[in-house]
């Protein structure tokens, strides 16, 4: 097996999509009104499915988190710190919930978190060098 992408469970999937696509600038495979959507960035495969969708499919009722939760975070990297205020400062202005300032954290890391229009939790971080796989 090899992981093919991510995903989450949307109540709203219009608001999510333009959240998405146009605050975070991922790309969008499918029309808005769909009830699974692919989104990508940077070759990472996003999948959003509604969760009523989801559960008429499956036939069981879900439990879900709501407001500000901490249930999990998608990570983007940037280049430098100046990045990482630069996003902060671009995806608030356009509606992102501000979570944590942009910070120098005593590990070395500059890092922020927002929130998207559910609650989900996503952190821009850097540490101030271009992002290479090998150090992972």
């Amino acid at each position: 097996m090899r992981l093919d992408g991510f995903g989450i469970f949307v109540e709203d999937m219009g608001k999510m999509i333009r959240f998405y696509r146009d605050v975070l600038g991922f790309e969008i495979k499918e029309a808005e009104d769909t009830s699974n959507v692919y989104l990508v960035k940077d070759g990472t495969l996003f999948l959003m499915y509604g969760r009523k969708d989801f559960e008429k499919m499956t036939s069981r009722r879900y439990e879900y988190i709501k407001g500000l939760n901490g249930h999990y975070e998608i990570a983007l990297y940037v280049d430098t710190f100046d990045e990482v205020d630069a996003a902060f400062r671009k995806a608030v202005d356009k509606g992102a919930v501000p979570v944590l300032e942009p910070e120098l954290e005593p590990w070395g890391q500059r890092t922020c978190y927002i929130a998207d229009p559910e609650g989900n939790l996503i952190e821009i971080g850097s540490w101030d060098k271009p992002y290479d796989k090998k150090d992972i």
